[in-house]
């Protein structure tokens, strides 16, 4: 049986069973064909506002290459999902670990098909750190939980757009998620698993986190390489050495025991996504699906540190948004 406490260890399921208000959970699909021509992000989810009118199901779409974004709303009452595994239920569309199957269709756009996913891989879950949370996963006061649920995965499978049927065999997959009352005032995110060797993923976020009486900088990043998980996060003693965030590119350098992240995103054209802010789903979250990412690897060896990555990716999905100087350097 699945209880508050045991849930914890599970940020794929549903954490919104006793919420009736303020609160928000959304799942996000990428989606990338072989060519890396068609790339999507589809969010299913819930919002609950502070009045029951406002509150409602969603599933929202953004195309990587025409930058626009469509929003699905449903009632609440048309929204399922596990609390102890991932599975989703939106009208007549479904969600789970092994495939998503969408009936979309209305002014804005269409989207019908299934796509199916095959060996996701999680951040792992531990006893004392139950995903990428670490054990700040604990902690009830949180405005905002995340998970990752798997850094990379293939597809298959397709789907009939409105511009045709777009097949998704030999495509990839990323799949993370966020609940909670609000996304951050301030955050920097970035992720991307599409590299010149395959079996590269690399999941990054940067936040501003209230705390009790103040705030902290606080970040997650996970670097995927060759079958093995290097965490660069607050809660392993790891610290960001530079953030930098300028109009078209964000930098920064993370380091932990011995080794050394360096990563720099050239954000391309931006699309416009709605996101939980002061009770409300407003659009101000703005994303780039088809931007690119370079990084260098370090591992120190004896007294020097020796580079053992250094590759660029695309399309990578990235996004700043709100009061970006609060978690750069000059925080």
């Amino acid at each position: 049986m699945i209880t508050k406490l045991t849930q914890i260890w599970r940020p794929e399921g549903y954490h919104g069973n006793e919420k009736k208000n303020n609160f928000f959970e959304g799942w996000f699909f990428k989606l990338v064909d072989k060519s890396r021509q068609h790339v999507y992000a589809v969010i299913p989810g819930i919002f609950r506002g502070s009045k029951p009118e406002e509150s409602h199901a969603f599933i929202q779409v953004l195309d990587g290459k025409t930058h626009t974004s469509s929003y699905h709303k449903f009632s609440t009452n048309q929204f399922q999902a596990a609390s102890d595994k991932l599975h989703i239920q939106i009208d007549s569309n479904h969600f789970s670990k092994n495939e998503i199957s969408l009936n979309i269709e209305s002014q804005e756009r269409i989207m019908k098909g299934k796509v199916i996913l095959k060996d996701l891989q999680p951040w792992p879950v531990k006893l004392f750190a139950p995903g990428v949370m670490g054990w700040y996963a604990f902690v009830p006061f949180m405005e905002c939980f995340h998970g990752i649920l798997s850094l990379d995965h293939p597809l298959s499978g397709r789907l009939q757009m409105d511009t045709g049927t777009i097949t998704f065999e030999g495509g990839r997959g990323y799949i993370e998620k966020d609940w909670g009352k609000s996304f951050p005032e301030a955050y920097i995110w970035m992720q991307c698993n599409h590299f010149r060797e395959s079996g590269i993923s690399l999941s990054a976020s940067i936040a501003k986190i209230p705390w009790l009486t103040g705030a902290f900088r606080g970040f997650i990043i996970g670097l995927w390489w060759d079958g093995r998980l290097y965490p660069f996060t607050t809660y392993n003693g790891a610290r960001l050495n530079q953030v930098s965030v300028q109009e078209k590119q964000i930098d920064f350098e993370a380091e932990s025991g011995k080794y050394l992240l360096r990563v720099k995103a050239n954000r391309i054209t931006q699309g416009q996504l709605r996101g939980p802010y002061q009770n409300q789903m407003l659009s101000h979250v703005s994303e780039s699906l088809d931007s690119r990412l370079t990084l260098e690897f370090y591992e120190k060896r004896g007294s020097t540190m020796k580079e053992v990555l250094r590759i660029s990716g695309e399309p990578a999905a990235v996004e700043a948004n709100g009061k970006l100087k609060e978690i750069t350097d000059e925080y």
